[in-house]
C-alpha cells in the first residue's frame, strides 16, 4: 500500500488540490519520519515542526476556500531549506558552532518564492561549515549519511537535503552549488539534482554574488519535480550582478520536463583535469553505460577534450579560499572553527588583491578559450564524481587540512569547472553498483539552456526509471 512519501511532490500537490490529501496529513507524515528515521542519515540541523504545521494549516484553508485552479502550484507540499541559506526568524548556523544561537532576521529571496508557491517549510537541512566542504560533517549536527549505505557520507554542501529526499523526510528540497554541492550529493544519494545557469536564481537580498560560483538549485527523485521547483524558485531582482534570460512567455521548464528533446549532440570526456586522478572502474562503467544509453536513444555523442586542465582548478583553489572569509567570524570564535575552515581562512588572509584579481582573471580566460569548442555541443556528458560514497570520516581523517583539501580534488575533479563557466549542470541517477552503491553521471548545457538538460535528463529518466529505486530505510 502506498504511503505519503511514495508519492512524488507533483503527485502530493495534485492530491491536494482534488482534496484527496490534505497538507495537514502530508506534514504531519514528514515530520513524524523526521523524528523516527532522522537520527540515521543527519538531514537536519533544526525542526520546524510548529511552524511547518501553522503553514500546513492555512494551505489547508486555501484548499478549502479557492477554486483547484486558483491554488499555488506546490501548495502544501514540504521543501526544506539548507541551512547556508536564510528563513526570516528560524534558527540560521551556517553548519558552524560561531553560529549556533544565530536567528535569520529576512528570507532569501528564492524563499519567498517558494512560500508564494504555496510550500510548506519542515527545517533546516544539514551543511558542513559555511558550505566550503564537499561532505557533511560538522560539529553541530550528526554527519548527513547517504541512506543507501549509512556508514558512507551523503555527500556535500547539501548533503542534509539530498539524504532527506533519498530518506523519505521530504519530498523535494532546495540545495546550493558553488563547487558541486548539489551534484556530488545527488550522485552519491541517487537523486537528480541540477545547478541552474548563473543568474537564474537570485542570491537575493544578503548573499553576495561575487563571480557567481554558487546558486541555488533543486535535488529531488525525478526529473519533473526538479522542474517544478526550478520553476517555483527562478527569478532575478533588481540589483542582481547576472540574471538569465528567461523561459519564452507562456513556457515553464516542467513543461519542458515533458517534451522530447529530439536528436542531440553531446560530447563526452572522462579524463579529468586534475593530474593524477584516476576515476573508479564503476564510475567509468557509469559513464560508459550512460553513452550506450543515449546513444541507443538516437544521439550522436563523440569524445571530446576536458575543457579545462590543472591550471584553472588552482585558480579555483585561490577564489574558493577567498570565498571562506566572506562570512564573519568573531575573534572569540575563531578557535571554535574546524580545522578546514581555519586553513582556509588563513589562506585567505594571505593573498593580496593582486593574487584575487589574477586568479578571477585567470578563470575568465580559460572560461573564454573552452567556451568556443564547448558550444558545438547541446550538453556534455562525463562522471560526476571520480569515485564511490566516502565513508564518514574519510576526509578528515588525520586532522590535516592540506591533505583533506586533496583528497576532496580527488574525490570531485569534475563539478567545479561549470560553476566557473555558470552553465547548467545536472547529475542523473542511472546507475548503482552491484552492492547496491548509486553512480551519477553528468550532464552539462550551454548557458542559459536548463530547458534542454530538463528534457533529455527526462527522456533518460523514461528509458531507465530510477525513482522506483529506494534504499532499505525508504519502508522504515
Amino acid at each position: 500500500m502506498s504511503q505519503i512519501h511514495d508519492l512524488t511532490a507533483l503527485e502530493q500537490a495534485e492530491a491536494v488540490r482534488r482534496r484527496e490529501l490534505s497538507p495537514v496529513e502530508i506534514t504531519d507524515h514528514y515530520l513524524d519520519r523526521i523524528d523516527r528515521l532522522d537520527e540515521q542519515v543527519g538531514a537536519f540541523i533544526t525542526v520546524t515542526a510548529e511552524s511547518a504545521r501553522e503553514q500546513a494549516r492555512k494551505a489547508e484553508e486555501r484548499v478549502l476556500r479557492d477554486a483547484p485552479e486558483d491554488l499555488p502550484p506546490l501548495l502544501g507540499v514540504p521543501v526544506p531549506i539548507k541551512d547556508l541559506d536564510p528563513v526570516a526568524g528560524v534558527r540560521h548556523t551556517f553548519g558552524s558552532v560561531a553560529y549556533a544561537d544565530n536567528t535569520a532576521a529576512v528570507d532569501a529571496e528564492f524563499v519567498v518564492r517558494l512560500r508564494a508557491a504555496g510550500t510548506v517549510m519542515t527545517g533546516k537541512t544539514n551543511t558542513p561549515e559555511f558550505g566550503s566542504p564537499c561532505y557533511t560533517e560538522n560539529d553541530i549536527a550528526p554527519p548527513a549519511r547517504t541512506p543507501w549505505d549509512t556508514s558512507r557520507s551523503a555527500g556535500g554542501s547539501s548533503g542534509g537535503a539530498a539524504a532527506a529526499v533519498a530518506a523519505g523526510l521530504a519530498p523535494v528540497a532546495q540545495g546550493s552549488d558553488g563547487g558541486g554541492s548539489i551534484r556530488i550529493p545527488a550522485s552519491v544519494c541517487g537523486l537528480f539534482g541540477i545547478k541552474p545557469s548563473r543568474g537564474r536564481i537570485s542570491s537575493a537580498p544578503v548573499r553576495p554574488d561575487y563571480i557567481g560560483l554558487s546558486t541555488s538549485g533543486p535535488l529531488a527523485r525525478t526529473v519533473a519535480d526538479a522542474a517544478a521547483l526550478l520553476d517555483a524558485m527562478a527569478g532575478s531582482l533588481p540589483g542582481d550582478y547576472y540574471t538569465a534570460p528567461p523561459l519564452p512567455a507562456g513556457e515553464t521548464f516542467l513543461d519542458h520536463a515533458g517534451r522530447e528533446p529530439g536528436r542531440l549532440r553531446i560530447g563526452r570526456f572522462s579524463t579529468p583535469p586534475v593530474p593524477g586522478v584516476q576515476p573508479d572502474p564503476a564510475v567509468l562503467e557509469a559513464y560508459e553505460d550512460a553513452t550506450r544509453l543515449l546513444t541507443g536513444l538516437g544521439h550522436d555523442v563523440e569524445e571530446v577534450d576536458c575543457p579545462f586542465d590543472a591550471s584553472t582548478l588552482r585558480m579555483f583553489s585561490v577564489v574558493w579560499a577567498a570565498m571562506a572569509v566572506a562570512t564573519p567570524v568573531p575573534p572569540e570564535f575563531e578557535d571554535r572553527l574546524r580545522p578546514l575552515s581555519r586553513s582556509l581562512r588563513a589562506k585567505a588572509r594571505g593573498l593580496s588583491v593582486e593574487d584575487y584579481m589574477r586568479a578571477t582573471a585567470g578563470l575568465q580566460l580559460a572560461i573564454r578559450k573552452a567556451m568556443p569548442a564547448m558550444l558545438g555541443y547541446d550538453a556534455l556528458l562525463s562522471p560526476t564524481l571520480a569515485a564511490l560514497p566516502a565513508p564518514v570520516g574519510h576526509f578528515d581523517a588525520g586532522d590535516d587540512p592540506e591533505e583533506e583539501f586533496a583528497r576532496m580534488t580527488r574525490f570531485t575533479p569534475y563539478t567545479s569547472m561549470f560553476n566557473v563557466t555558470g552553465q547548467p549542470s545536472a547529475s542523473v541517477p542511472l546507475h548503482w553498483t552491484p552492492e547496491g552503491l548509486p553512480v551519477g553521471v553528468m550532464l552539462t548545457g550551454r548557458m542559459g539552456e536548463e530547458a534542454t538538460l530538463l528534457s533529455l535528463s527526462a527522456q533518460l529518466e523514461k528509458a531507465r526509471p530510477w525513482a522506483e529505486r529506494r534504499p532499505r530505510l525508504w519502508d522504515a
